[in-house]
């Protein structure tokens, strides 16, 4: 079975729905399960370098007390999935862009995942850059990626239209919002889930697998 996962590497929620899905792969294996992880930038428009991250807290949702009424929800979820948020942490919101290269770039070394969830660490718990290359490389050495390859290949234009184009692809197909969870490119499951949904989603798939004509 395929699972693709639509996600960006600053949507807090997209780390909750990894650690869901992984608990709901804890309590029912599925076997030959093939995850791979899509581009989709919540701030399509967010310039190189990104901005100061109260100045976008302003931006996006006027001022610090609505960032809070927002934010409040996301630390409790995370909390109950063994994710301490730090989103005090985080100077920068970045422009999301090499942090996608990166998790692509990874899929032919078999490290997507873990770079996925390197990414997220990074981000979520400890505030550090996810759009330079420097810093995207010693992530990237972390998940087991070559540094310095890593870096060349962020430092060039490599992939960065096709990143573009995945990216505007998951909104021709009508995803606005991520996470989004993809099986076998029949059903899709928006939002960070519980596990019951997942397993009710696989069972589906499965089951109409088995029955599918030979």
């Amino acid at each position: 079975m395929k699972l693709e996962i639509v996600s960006d590497t600053i949507c807090p929620w997209c780390f909750i729905g990894k650690r869901r899905l992984e608990r709901a792969l804890a309590e029912k294996p599925v076997a030959d399960l093939d995850i791979g992880w899509r581009p989709f930038q919540l701030n399509p428009d967010m310039p190189l370098g990104g901005m100061d991250r109260q100045a976008y807290l302003e931006l996006k949702f006027g001022g610090p007390d609505r960032a809070r009424q927002v934010y409040d929800p996301i630390h409790d979820a995370g909390k109950g999935e063994g994710i301490p948020f730090a989103f005090g942490q985080i100077k920068r919101t970045p422009n999301t862009l090499n942090s996608h290269r990166l998790i692509r770039r990874a899929a032919a070394a078999g490290l997507q995942d873990a770079v996925v969830e390197t990414l997220f660490r990074a981000y979520f718990l400890e505030g550090r850059d996810i759009e330079d290359p420097a810093s995207l490389a010693a992530i990237a050495e972390a998940a087991g990626m070559d540094r310095a390859e890593t870096q060349a290949y962020l430092e060039s234009d490599a992939d960065l239209e096709t990143v573009r184009a995945e990216d505007m692809m998951a909104r021709q197909m009508g995803i606005q919002g991520v996470p989004c969870f993809i099986f076998d490119r029949k059903y899709a499951v928006s939002g960070a889930q519980t596990p019951e949904v997942f397993h009710e989603v696989f069972e589906m798939a499965a089951k109409e697998a088995a029955e599918a004509p030979a």
